[in-house]
């Protein structure tokens, strides 16, 4: 599978997927930004078009783009609630470094 999530990931989509009106799927795309090069953006969308990549996930369909799906490939998606704040956590293979806050990494 190209994109893994944790239970613990998956657990806190569901939720916030729960909150929405419109099923919505949890879409993962990677821009050019951030302190290292890359940064990872997180949205729920029922939008979706005929280019997107879907995969069930645990249930949950995770959805990216084409151009991001290179990047992704093979990435595990966790959720991690620790004393200074919750946080989607990504740990990426093709990643050569990543920032101190995990948001944005170098290939």
């Amino acid at each position: 599978m190209t994109i893994q999530l944790t239970d613990s990931a998956a657990k806190r989509i569901f939720s916030l997927i729960e909150a929405e009106a419109n099923p919505m799927a949890f879409r993962i795309t990677v821009l050019g930004g951030g302190c290292s090069g890359f940064q990872y953006s997180f949205a729920l969308d029922g939008d979706l078009s005929s280019e997107d990549q879907v995969f069930d996930v645990k249930g949950v369909k995770v959805v990216t783009d084409e151009a991001s799906l290179a990047l992704l490939e093979g990435v595990e998606i966790d959720f991690v609630e620790e004393l200074i704040g919750a946080s989607f956590q990504i740990k990426n293979p093709n990643a050569s470094s990543s920032c101190g806050c995990g948001n944005s990494f170098s290939i």
